[in-house]
């Protein structure tokens, strides 16, 4: 098991936000969590990240737990995480957020590797090198949010609603490279809003509501739940 997650508790200031949630993700699996907004989702890659504080229960890479390290850590143990919103820096040129990505790396032949794999994965951003990143579209700043997350050469990459605001043509775009992404041995953790878009993409799913695991399946058998096709998928289709 890469990431195990186990009676996990968040809590912001009185609010509990995760209550005891159990979540665990194979190596070179695609592992989707869907949910209503305020369902737990970000609040769970965040902890995953560090960059929110575990008030209890255990969150395991490979047996070492995460929940007792800071975030730089996290991310040099190969956990790299593409934020909602994108929150590329506008200021900065395309390769210089990229590089930024490979902040933990002094591995300088890896780095450039890492760069033209992102370029071959998004051409757009190739074309884009030497732009500010705040002059990109919204699903060039997606894309580049993502290869940020590459640079870091991480071995579980966690996705946070990398469709949010996209044209359909583009979503399809970024699925299709998240598909690539893992075939090339990098374990997926996606929260998605686009609940069918998503499941059509990943091995198992999760359902939260209100801070809970509600519901667990593979991803097929979800598609085809009728609870979650009324709630999540817009009914049959």
């Amino acid at each position: 098991m890469l990431l195990k997650i186990e009676n996990l508790h968040v809590k912001y200031g009185n609010v509990e936000a995760l209550h005891g949630i159990d979540i665990s993700v194979e190596q070179g699996e695609i592992v989707t969590i869907l949910g209503a907004n305020g369902a737990g989702k970000s609040t769970t890659l965040m902890a995953i990240s560090g960059l929110v504080k575990v008030s209890e229960g255990s969150i395991l890479l490979d047996g070492v737990p995460l929940h007792k390290l800071p975030a730089h850590d996290i991310v040099a143990r190969g956990v790299a995480q593409a934020p909602e919103g994108r929150r590329v820096f506008g200021t900065l040129t395309v390769r210089e957020n990229l590089n930024l990505g490979a902040y933990t790396s002094n591995d300088q032949q890896k780095i450039r590797q890492n760069i033209d794999w992102v370029f071959e994965l998004f051409p757009r951003l190739k074309e884009r090198r030497n732009q500010m990143a705040g002059t990109l579209s919204g699903g060039e700043q997606q894309m580049l949010a993502v290869g940020r997350a590459l640079m870091g050469n991480p071995r579980i990459l966690l996705l946070d609603e990398p469709s949010l605001g996209l044209a359909p043509l583009l979503v399809k775009t970024i699925f299709d490279t998240v598909r690539q992404i893992n075939q090339a041995g990098v374990t997926v953790v996606l929260v998605e809003q686009n609940a069918r878009a998503a499941l059509k993409l990943a091995n198992r799913g999760y359902v939260m509501e209100v801070g809970r695991v509600v519901l667990k399946d593979s991803a097929a058998n979800l598609l085809a739940n009728p609870d979650v096709q009324s709630a999540y998928l817009g009914g049959k289709s």
